[in-house]
């Protein structure tokens, strides 16, 4: 229901174009017909023509005729990663998405110098769950992008998150950094930083949001969990960010979340100068199509 609304929230007066690299896969095809249908945005799918045209469902070729949907030939998935990219560069498009090629591409693309999306901020893996049985969306951030962030890496994380937090409605977002324990411990770096990143938060060196960490998970998401830890926190059990502390724990808990809990996500790379759908070839059309509603919400907010 949340991921819905957001795609209802996708909506807008603006025209939203997405350049999708290396179109040519079935389920990336099948978001891209939803999206359509849900009047979300319109697409130009870099890629085999040939290939493209062979996976469209009529429904989708009809697009063609009334430029809901374009296609623009290329003939690898290098030129079709810096034809999108380029395309969202110059303004054409407002969103890069990832079709059937490798995350590395992609991203050589985006961080080209000349012609990419940098801006010199760390770019970061943002997802937007919606956990059955849980009354808000949860945002865990890296899951995908930064092995082993610092200190200053991980402010860069937050404000990405927020920024994505605040694209979804979320005002002030709470952000958890998240650890093993809730309390600082020096042999613990995961601890440490959280509780620096808490006290940059409360000097104004990260705004529009509130810090407070370390937490556990058990703490940031659960009050009950608080209480009996005796935690008085603004953040915990009521946290919108949950920050973790390395990749290997933010795929573990995304996966954990899917696998486990059957939780629906929409994931966008920040930090670029447009939003960026980095789904896994593995991922549902469900999937990409959440993941394009997040990245339409985040590139048309004011």
């Amino acid at each position: 229901m949340i991921l819905k609304q957001l795609m209802r929230k996708s909506v807008t007066n603006k025209q939203v174009t997405v350049a999708v690299a290396a179109a040519e896969d079935a389920e990336t095809l099948e978001a891209v017909n939803q999206a359509c249908e849900h009047q979300l945005a319109r697409f130009v799918l870099y890629g085999n023509e040939a290939k493209i045209k062979s996976i469209l469902e009529r429904e989708t070729e009809k697009r063609l005729e009334t430029g809901e949907v374009t296609i623009v030939h290329t003939n690898s998935p290098q030129q079709s990663a810096q034809e999108a990219v380029h395309a969202v560069a110059i303004n054409e498009a407002h969103i890069v998405m990832k079709g059937h090629l490798s995350t590395s591409t992609i991203l050589k693309a985006v961080l080209h110098k000349e012609n990419g999306l940098r801006t010199g901020n760390v770019l970061s893996h943002v997802a937007a769950f919606e956990v059955p049985g849980y009354d808000r969306p949860i945002i865990v951030t890296d899951a995908a992008m930064n092995i082993a962030p610092s200190i200053q890496e991980k402010v860069q994380i937050i404000e990405n998150a927020v920024g994505v937090a605040k694209a979804m409605g979320i005002t002030t977002p709470k952000v958890a950094p998240i650890a093993a324990v809730e309390v600082v411990n020096p042999a613990m770096e995961a601890t440490t930083d959280a509780a620096l990143l808490t006290q940059m938060n409360k000097r104004g060196q990260i705004k529009g949001c509130v810090v407070d960490g370390p937490l556990a998970l058990d703490n940031a998401i659960s009050h009950v969990a608080a209480e009996q830890k005796g935690i008085q926190s603004e953040v915990a059990g009521a946290a919108d960010i949950l920050v973790v502390p390395t990749i290997e724990s933010g795929n573990i808990l995304y996966k954990s979340l899917i696998y486990f809990a059957q939780a629906k996500v929409g994931a966008v790379i920040a930090g670029a100068k447009a939003p960026i759908v980095l789904t896994s070839r593995a991922d549902s059309a469900e999937s990409k199509l959440y993941s394009l509603a997040l990245a339409i919400n985040v590139a048309t907010h004011n």
